[in-house]
Order: C-alpha cells, then structure tokens, then sequence
C-alpha cells in the first residue's frame, strides 16, 4: 500500500471512494487485496502500474481473481525488494552519514576558531609591531590547519571506503534477492518482473514475445537412483545451457522445482521454437558424469513446452498454455518440444498445424 502519512484524510477518503467505484464498474471483488491495488492504481504514484492496468481495460480484459492476484503480486507485495538486508545497510549508511555530518560539523567550528586566531595574530601586529611574534602565530596556526585538514580527509577517505562496501553489499543483496540459489538463474520473483516488462512493451509495440516451459525429464529417478546431489548437479547443467543458449536480452528462470522458464521479448514463436530445440538437442548430447565418483549417469533430456504472448494475456494463462504443451511432450514420448495452442478467442495466428512440434524420431 502507498505510504499515507503526506496525504489529507479528505483526499484519502476521495481516492478510496473512486477506488471503489472503479472496482465496481469493472466487476472487481471487493476484498482488501485488490481494494489496495486499486487504490494504488487511482492515486497514481505507480507509473507502471497505472501503465498495465491502462493497456489491460483498452484490451477489455476482465478483471478476475487471478488477474487481481497477479497485480497485487507484482506492484504491490513485491515492492519491498531486498529485505533485511537492505534495512541493514540502511541503517549502516545512516550512521555513516551522520559520522561524515558530525565531522563536517567539527571541521566548520575548527575554521571558525582559526579564523579568529588569524584576527588575533593580526590585531597583535597592529598593535605591537612585533614582526617577529606575528610570524610565528601565524605559522603555528597554518601548522593546526593542516593538521585538522588531514585529519578530516582521512576521515572522508574512511567514510568514502565505507560507502563503497555498502554499495557492493547493496548490489549483492539486490542479485541474491534476484537470483535461485541452486542454479544461478533469475528467481520466481525476478522472472515475475520481468515477464510483467515485457508483456507491457509486447502490447506497447505491438512486437512478440514468447516464452518456453522446460522440464527435466525423469528427474525424480535421478535423485532416487544417485541422491539429490546428482539431481541438483543436473538442474545446474540444464540452467547451464539454458543460459547460454538465449540472448543477453533474454531471461532464463527457475520456475520452481525441476521446472525451467525462459522469456524472449520480440522472439516469433518459429524462432523461440529454434532456440528451444537448439538448447533441448545439446543438453541431450551431453555427458554427466557423477562429481564424486567420476561414473558416466544416463542420458539427461527434457521436455519444453512452447507459447506465444497473446496481447492481454494473463501471467497465469500464459504459463498455463506452455505447461499444457510441456504435458503434451511429456505424453509424446518426452526429449521433445510442443508448441501450445493459441488462446480461445484470441487473435494469435499460432496453431499445431502451422508450427509442429520437433521431437526425436
């Protein structure tokens, strides 16, 4: 939910009425979830928000209970992005700032102190002559002053060492919050962002997007016939060539367990089919062999399922249509890959008789 504290409870209560009467026309249900998501929308402090829910009512899409989910998901729950991990630098860098602030401070009321000190050696050669006395006053207190000055650069060069640790540890904490442990891929939450980007850019420029669902197959016999150190081993492989096998624009995810998600922003579904058959071959061409052991497993293979962005499409519905495809390839034999069926009603061109699905003989 949007921070409240800077609003006035009367254009709290405007924005929550309009909120409401938008829910209403569009048929929303009207539970706290999507009440914040609303509220959200109609207070318009998320541009990219606004943005999506703008193209979605020009598609005339309805407004149901996993579209809602989905919003919320992504707009509101996932805005706190790094965690503790970010609370804690932040804190850090508070302290840092108010060490810097404190020394600034001192250094300020040094130079005035100074400044008075060189009135004074001033004053006393106007009012005794003495050369020699004022010299020696004066390169006492240019002596303090350099000294002070070191010290409070010193003391900056520290701050500055500080900050750049905290800058490293920031960036560090943003890619674990990002990325799957296991395999080194985009997380759940990173592939949810992303998707959501590039289906508002899809529908923006009217370019494709695909997208390919990949399974390893008999996952479950490798961990019960070598343990979960090998399957892990073969999740990192998979990812592996996943990996370098996309573009840098492209991003490959974990979509959870053994399952493998790839996003292809302007990809046709021809292309995307190329792509995932390229990887699907080379990762069936590959040797493991245990780590431990050094003993050659069976062969690995996997199964994709593959599907183009239908503009206005749900997250879920897109990634329903490739998991159906991935079942098909499953049923197929597996080691293959299947192209979905477009979605009822949609205008996508896509179809199982135009783009067949490549699988082994």
């Amino acid at each position: 939910m949007e921070h409240l504290d800077d609003l006035e409870p009367e254009h709290v209560a405007s924005i929550s009425a309009n909120a409401l009467q938008l829910m209403g026309q569009l048929d929303v249900p009207i539970i706290p979830t999507n009440f914040t998501v609303w509220f959200a929308y109609v207070l318009g402090r998320s541009a990219a928000l606004r943005k999506m829910i703008n193209i979605l009512r020009s598609n005339k899409r309805h407004f149901d209970k996993a579209l809602n989910r989905e919003l919320y998901g992504t707009f509101v729950k996932s805005q706190s992005s790094f965690g503790d991990a970010a609370e804690t630098i932040s804190e850090e860098l508070d302290a840092i700032l108010a060490n810097v602030r404190s020394d600034l401070s001192g250094a300020i009321a040094d130079n005035a102190a100074h400044s008075e000190e060189l009135t004074e050696v001033g004053r006393t050669l106007r009012s005794t002559g003495d050369t020699q006395l004022a010299l020696k006053r004066l390169g006492e207190e240019l002596a303090k002053a350099t000294q002070r000055a070191s010290g409070l650069e010193a003391k900056l060069v520290d701050a500055s060492k500080e900050l750049d640790g905290l800058r490293k540890s920031l960036e560090e904490a943003e890619a674990r919050s990002r990325t799957d442990a296991l395999t080194g891929l985009a997380n759940r939450r990173a592939m949810e962002i992303f998707l959501r980007a590039a289906q508002l850019k899809a529908m923006e420029q009217g370019d494709p997007l695909s997208v390919f669902l990949v399974d390893v197959d008999h996952f479950k016999r490798f961990n019960d016939k070598y343990g979960h150190q090998l399957g892990d081993q073969v999740l990192r492989i998979v990812a592996k060539y996943l990996q370098e096998g996309i573009r840098d624009c492209d991003l490959a995810a974990r979509y959870g367990g053994e399952e493998l998600l790839c996003i292809l922003p302007g990809a046709t579904i021809e292309s995307c089919q190329q792509v995932a058959e390229r990887i699907r071959t080379r990762i069936a061409s590959a040797k493991v062999t245990r780590r431990t052991t050094g003993e050659e497993v069976g062969q690995v293979t996997i199964s994709i399922g593959v599907a183009l962005f239908d503009p206005g499409e749900s997250f879920d519905g897109l990634i329903e249509r490739c998991d159906r495809a991935l079942y098909q390839a499953k049923q197929s034999g597996r080691n293959c890959t299947i192209i979905a069926e477009a979605r009822l009603g949609s205008g996508c061109q896509t179809d199982r008789t135009r783009h067949p699905r490549a699988c082994d003989p």
